[in-house]
């Protein structure tokens, strides 16, 4: 399509995106809902998200003495964002907002971005539990970002390009999910990780009272945790062309395979919650430097190797 008829069609679908992003994020809150009911015997937990959002918009909002409300609200409010930014690069169909020559190097980015704010949130309140649950994020992403990083690597060295759509071209035939097991697994992690969810939900834990967000409340507290409903949804989306060969599949059209193979990811991404266990941050990080970062290295130089023969 000529560069004039998209940016015609540019805005259109920067509010398609936006719109999907949120039906994302309602559903991963919804299953997470039901699946939370389930666990406790409780009755109609599909919509339990629904009145949860209607109390805390109710709610009056916290402040605490001496806090840096800038930095607390800017901490809080840009999960929201860096979520809606990471779909920005991912491919529906033949449509992508930015098609960015360096679209891997840009998720990696703004996933380094979310650490910065979810410590803000932490420090800008000015409260001892919520400061706890900021260093306790920070502490889990020194385990697992370089991990993440080299995940990311893996694909764009096999498809020799830093370009989503071209990453997800060269799986024709043979998805990366199937060939680098082990840079996909890393890459889940990842996005549960920087989503602040199921192990690594100690930085939010009930010990501290809440951690990071120990004294959000209102619509404050209901922003942030649809951030982190956003930002795994966004991880789920962006695995679909990096791993799972984007659009690609029979019958559908390209952009419906996309949104199929994304909810197929954030659903598992969403039932992990429950099913690990928490990680304490300072045994992950011993985890992550002697286990996760060399398995991550060899899976790079195992695709490095292959592609090198392949040439």
């Amino acid at each position: 399509m000529p560069d004039e008829a998209l940016r015609t069609l540019a805005p259109a679908w920067s509010a398609v995106a936006l719109l999907i992003l949120g039906a994302l994020t309602v559903a991963a809150s919804m299953l997470d809902g039901v699946l939370a009911a389930r666990s406790h015997g409780a009755p109609n937990g599909a919509v339990r998200p629904f009145g949860e959002a209607a109390r805390l918009m109710r709610q009056r909002r916290r402040t605490t003495v001496e806090a840096d409300t800038l930095l607390w609200r800017t901490g809080g409010a840009g999960l929201l964002v860096v979520a809606a930014l990471m779909v920005t690069v991912v491919p529906l169909g033949r449509w992508t907002l930015f098609d960015l020559d360096v679209g891997v190097v840009w998720f990696n980015a703004l996933d380094v971005v979310v650490w910065a704010l979810v410590w803000l949130t932490g420090w800008g309140a000015n409260s001892a539990h919520s400061l706890v649950g900021g260093y306790r994020f920070l502490a889990h992403g020194l385990g697992y970002e370089l991990p993440l990083m080299f995940a990311l690597v893996c694909p764009a060295i096999a498809a020799t390009s830093l370009n989503v759509g071209r990453v997800a071209a060269a799986q024709d035939g043979l998805w990366f999910a199937v060939w680098m097991p082990v840079a996909f697994v890393l890459f889940l992690l990842g996005v549960v990780a920087f989503s602040v969810w199921g192990p690594f939900s100690p930085a939010i834990g009930s010990d501290i009272a809440g951690g990071a967000r120990a004294e959000l409340s209102g619509v404050d507290r209901l922003v942030f945790e649809a951030g982190r409903y956003a930002l795994l949804a966004a991880g789920a989306a962006f695995a679909v062309p990096m791993f799972l060969g984007g659009g690609a599949g029979p019958l559908l059209p390209g952009w419906l395979w996309t949104l199929v193979k994304t909810l197929v990811v954030l659903g598992l991404l969403v039932w992990l919650r429950r099913r690990v266990p928490a990680a304490r941050p300072d045994t992950f990080m011993e985890v992550g430097w002697l286990v996760l970062l060399p398995a991550a290295l060899l899976q790079t130089l195992v695709v490095a190797v292959v592609v090198v023969g392949r040439g």
